[in-house]
């Protein structure tokens, strides 16, 4: 196989990677405080297929790994009062899972039966005094823009929402959390303002992903028709060469 379809080959795996993402942001279009997410391309320099010496490596290119966008997605009213939205980007709620603390923007909470304030998954939503246990009969809760939970005019605790200094520390855990990979201790995001009874939307903008696509699609039949045709021009040299010999 020659260089040009080495590369074209290179290509056409990170364009078959980058499919399944920008194919995960439109399903994920309606899903509460999802980020959109970005193929990371970059070339890794590798011997040719003939590597002569007066001849340079070629470049193939190269998966990186996904960027995601933490930018604020909109807030949209729900009118329930376990539901909270986030105003301020790069900040999350912290919740408990078995593995340790996992962090989400994904504010539509919920109570079990022992009054514990959670996702909709179980996992218990921390505030400043651990998990918030609530008495129903008490009546509904109250949380002001800083995060201070009130019921009956006590307070009850402050969602615990925190920032990172590098979000890139930060990985998809499932169940629309993220979990932390290194040993970066969040910070109080002092600034970030709660609001009750609306949900943040993703931030996904689903024409630029349809867009983005139908391009990959283009460019994934561009260079598979270059690999062709580079194909066959080395098939036609080999019989010319045949027939001369």
């Amino acid at each position: 196989m020659e260089n040009a379809a080495y590369i074209g080959l290179s290509r056409q795996m990170t364009l078959r990677r980058e499919l399944d993402i920008v194919a995960n942001n439109i399903a994920n279009a309606d899903t509460t405080g999802f980020k959109v997410e970005q193929m990371l391309v970059g070339t890794e320099v590798g011997p040719r297929a003939r590597n002569h010496a007066i001849r340079p490596s070629a470049s193939f290119v190269l998966d990186k790994g996904v960027g995601r966008d933490f930018g604020q997605g909109a807030l949209k009213q729900t009118g329930r009062p376990l539901d909270f939205g986030i105003e301020g980007e790069g900040v999350f709620f912290t919740v408990t899972t078995p593995t340790g603390p996992a962090y989400t923007r994904d504010g539509s909470f919920t109570m079990d039966a022992e009054g514990r304030l959670t996702t909709q998954q179980g996992l218990p939503v921390m505030t400043d005094a651990g998990e918030l246990i609530v008495n129903p009969e008490l009546g509904p809760v109250s949380v002001g823009h800083d995060g201070t939970i009130t019921q009956q005019g006590q307070i009850m605790g402050r969602l615990s929402v925190v920032r990172f200094e590098e979000l890139s520390v930060l990985e998809k855990g499932g169940d629309n959390l993220y979990r932390n990979t290194s040993n970066l201790e969040p910070i109080e995001a002092a600034d970030a303002q709660i609001r009750q009874g609306m949900l943040e939307g993703s931030n996904v903008n689903t024409l630029i992903e349809i867009t983005n696509l139908v391009e990959i699609n283009r460019a994934y039949e561009r260079i598979t028709r270059m690999i062709e045709n580079t194909n066959d021009l080395s098939r036609r040299a080999v019989e010319r060469l045949g027939k001369v010999s």
